[in-house]
């Protein structure tokens, strides 16, 4: 009786043994796919995220937008020939460069309305590269260590069934939360891209306002705002990247109750920096 009552605790122990190890295996290859998914997501331009809606969103644009940016224009543009005049005394001091300077200023402003889209787009395309480049590393980084797994396993081996049924239990929690982050993630990554089309929509209007210098104001926190939304995206993978690397640290620490523990509460603090981070970009880009 004692001889079946302990080949069945090591049956049970071997379960349990195994579908942590297979918990937390599976947990970090879905955050290794994961890093991967949203390395590509973040840094696609807006035209290679989704090209159906950003066709769409552009033909939108180009014929009920840019028609109020050009009448936004022509008035800035008669706005700034009339403070021009009066700002040399009504043509009493006549210098003949001024009009060459309004000429060219507005060409200037034709020219940025003409190419809304190329501007807004290399903006997207400057921080699509940084983001791509720092995906890189961030992959790199969370490749599991063999001798730690193998490490874990010896101490799990060594405890009862009782503790390995309380670590078996927070494992499942734990690959729980991996997926829940994941769909976080999925909410965070579309809903950046969709205010990025948003914001592209009404390009052509900011950019109307950068023939004078009291309204070009409008324009410029418009860029601003635009890098802020491109490198969000660079700080989502930070988020992403620290919070690998920390987890990484914690699973094979020789406390694994408490490592579990650490780990829940990381994932608590990744969704909370994770939403963060549109407001942190608008922050250091002073835009508002």
């Amino acid at each position: 009786m004692n001889s079946l009552k302990g080949k069945l605790f090591e049956w049970l122990k071997e379960i349990l043994v195994a579908g942590i190890i297979g918990n937390i295996n599976e947990s970090f290859s879905m955050l290794n796919s994961k890093v991967g998914e949203i390395s590509s997501q973040l840094s696609a331009s807006p035209q290679s995220f989704q090209p159906m809606v950003f066709n769409l969103i552009r033909g939108i644009s180009e014929n009920a937008i840019m028609p109020i940016a050009g009448l936004i224009l022509t008035f800035i543009a008669c706005y700034e020939l009339i403070q021009l005049v009066i700002s040399h005394n009504n043509l009493s001091n006549f210098e003949t460069w001024i009009f060459f300077k309004w000429v060219f200023k507005t060409f200037v402003a034709v020219e940025l309305i003409s190419n809304t889209f190329t501007i807004t787009l290399a903006v997207f395309d400057v921080a699509g590269h940084v983001i791509q480049q720092s995906g890189g590393l961030v992959q790199a980084g969370l490749t599991l260590d063999p001798g730690a797994m193998m490490n874990m396993q010896a101490t799990l081996e060594a405890k009862d069934v009782g503790a390995l049924l309380g670590i078996f239990l927070q494992s499942m929690i734990l690959n729980t939360l991996f997926q829940i982050m994941a769909i976080l993630i999925f909410v965070i990554v579309y809903g950046r891209m969709i205010e990025i089309y948003l914001m592209v929509s009404l390009a052509p209007i900011p950019f109307a306002t950068f023939a004078n210098r009291e309204q070009s104001m409008i324009g410029q926190n418009y860029l601003r705002a635009l890098f802020a939304l491109g490198f969000q995206g660079f700080l989502i993978m930070i988020c992403v990247a620290i919070y690998a690397m920390l987890l990484k640290t914690v699973v094979f620490s020789e406390d694994i109750l408490r490592s579990m523990w650490n780990a829940l509460g990381m994932s608590v603090l990744l969704a909370f920096t994770l939403f963060r981070t549109g407001t942190l970009a608008k922050s250091v880009l002073h835009s508002h």
